[in-house]
Formats: structure tokens, C-alpha cells, sequence
């Protein structure tokens, strides 16, 4: 009896369309450069798809039929890092701990530690506008880590200590 309630209201809802809910408002795009809608307001038709395993929101675009992560296009894409632990992570490289520290303390892979300064020096202004904006994390203590970035990566160009020094200045500016 039950599902044939459910099934007329199916029916009814087809029919009609009023009774269904209208769609959350999504501020994000289709990353997809394939879609006919990448990167583009108008016209989207995307849905939230639960979570991946690293806690990320996942999105669904009905355009081309495909799944992404809210992190990709960031330096933090295929992380399997949560933002917590992200944090945390960068909390103690701004008190001067070591990678292996770290990675003796929270269990986590010294590559992986590793990995993220590298990324925190080839992508210094997005990883700190990150650090900032979404961590929550202060000033100072993203000074501290682009300084312990700085002393610890033994192998970075000078356009990346260029840029590591303009967000340093940029950060105590403000």
C-alpha cells in the first residue's frame, strides 16, 4: 500500500511539478573542461553528491554526467587530508616542530607532511590565502610557517622564495 502512495505522488509531482522542492542555490561551478558549461554560471545544473572520504564535499553536474570535489583546481586537490587536519599540521610547523615530528604525533606519512610544504611553496599565494580565509588560522602563524617553508625546502628556485618573501610582506601588511 505503501508504494503505491509513494508511486501516485511520483505521478503527481510529474504531472504538476509544484510539489517538488526547488534546488539549494550552488555557488560552484563544473570543473570539467569537457562540459559545455565549465566554468560558468548560467545554465548549470549541478547538485551536491555527499562526501569523499577525505570529508570534502562532493558535486554531481548533470551537464556531462560527472563527479568533483569542491578542492579541485586548489592546491589542496587529492589530499586526503581533512582541514582539520591540515590545520594542525600547519599549526605545528609555525611552533618550529619537525616533519617527522609530526608525523610520529598524528600518525600521518612524513611524505605526505612533506608534500604539503611543497605545495605550500609552488602555490605560496593561494595556499595562503587558504591558510587565512577557510583554516582560520592567524597571521602569524602563516608567517611562521612560509619562514619554516622557506628554512626547510633546500631545493626551492628563486621565483619560489620571491613569492614566499611578497606573501610574507603581504602578511605582516595587513
Amino acid at each position: 500500500m505503501w508504494n503505491l502512495a509513494c508511486f501516485l505522488a511520483g505521478i503527481v509531482s510529474l504531472l504538476f511539478g509544484e510539489l517538488t522542492r526547488p534546488r539549494d542555490k550552488i555557488s560552484v561551478v563544473c570543473q570539467n573542461e569537457n562540459c559545455s558549461h565549465y566554468q560558468k554560471e548560467i545554465g548549470k545544473n549541478i547538485i551536491k553528491k555527499g562526501f569523499n572520504r577525505a570529508k570534502h564535499r562532493q558535486y554531481y553536474c548533470f551537464n556531462c554526467n560527472q563527479y568533483f570535489v569542491e578542492t579541485k583546481g586548489t592546491p589542496i586537490y587529492q589530499k586526503k587530508l581533512t582541514k582539520q587536519e591540515i590545520k594542525t599540521i600547519c599549526k605545528e610547523l609555525a611552533e618550529n616542530k619537525g616533519v617527522r615530528t609530526i608525523s610520529r604525533t598524528h600518525h600521518i606519512n612524513k611524505n605526505t607532511i612533506s608534500n604539503l610544504l611543497k605545495d605550500i611553496a609552488d602555490h605560496t599565494k593561494q595556499m595562503t590565502d587558504y591558510l587565512v580565509q577557510d583554516l582560520k588560522l592567524e597571521t602569524y602563524e602563516v608567517n611562521a610557517i612560509l619562514t619554516s617553508v622557506k628554512k626547510n625546502k633546500k631545493y626551492l628556485t628563486e621565483k619560489q622564495i620571491q613569492t614566499i618573501n611578497q606573501a610574507r610582506t603581504q602578511l605582516q601588511q595587513t
